[in-house]
C-alpha cells in the first residue's frame, strides 16, 4: 500500500484469482500503456526502452522492472516489483520532492529517481537525446536505503 496521494494503486495477485498468467499479462499491460503506448517524457528527452532481449514476446525492461537477480537469464519474478508496475511513469513524470541524482556507470550518466516515502527507486540511462527506463525497484532492507540516501547526498547538485 502507498502513502503518497500521486501514485496509483498496487497492482496485486490476489485480484486475479492466483493465475500467474493472467496477472503477467495484467501487468504487461500497464507497463505497456505507459511506456510503449504513450511514453512519457523526462527533462524534455522521451523516455525509451532497451527492448532486446525480448523473452515471451516482453522487452528487457519490463523484465528488469519486475524481476530480480544479477544474471540475466536467470532472474525471478519479484512480486513486490510486479505491483508496483504503474509507478516508474507518475515518478519520472513527478515534479514533487523526489531524490534525484545522477552518476556515472562506466561512460553512461544514470539517473536516479528515489522516492524514500515508499523505497523505491527509479534508474534511467541517459543518451544522446533521450532517457532509457533501465529499472525500477522497491528497496525493503533499512541498510540498503541508508545507502541510497548516501548516494544521494554524495551525488546531489548544489
Amino acid at each position: 500500500m502507498n502513502t503518497l496521494p500521486w501514485l496509483p494503486p498496487l497492482v496485486e495477485f490476489n485480484d486475479f484469482g492466483g493465475d500467474w498468467t493472467a496477472y503477467l499479462e495484467a501487468v504487461y499491460a500497464y507497463f505497456r500503456k505507459d511506456f510503449i503506448t504513450d511514453a512519457p517524457y523526462f527533462r524534455g528527452k522521451p523516455v525509451r526502452l532497451k527492448r532486446h532481449p525480448m523473452l515471451l514476446g516482453k522487452e528487457a525492461t519490463f523484465w528488469h522492472c519486475v524481476t530480480t537477480g544479477a544474471v540475466e537469464d536467470e532472474r525471478t519474478p519479484d512480486i513486490r516489483r510486479m505491483e508496483r508496475i504503474r509507478w516508474p511513469r507518475p515518478c519520472i513524470e513527478h515534479k514533487g520532492a523526489l531524490k534525484v541524482w545522477s552518476e556515472l556507470r562506466g561512460s553512461e550518466e544514470r539517473v536516479h529517481l528515489w522516492v524514500e516515502e515508499e523505497g523505491y527507486l527509479i534508474v534511467l540511462a541517459i543518451r544522446n537525446g533521450y532517457a532509457v527506463l533501465w529499472t525500477a525497484f522497491l528497496v525493503e532492507q533499512e541498510h540498503q536505503r541508508r545507502k541510497y540516501n548516501r548516494r544521494f547526498e554524495e551525488n546531489k547538485k548544489p
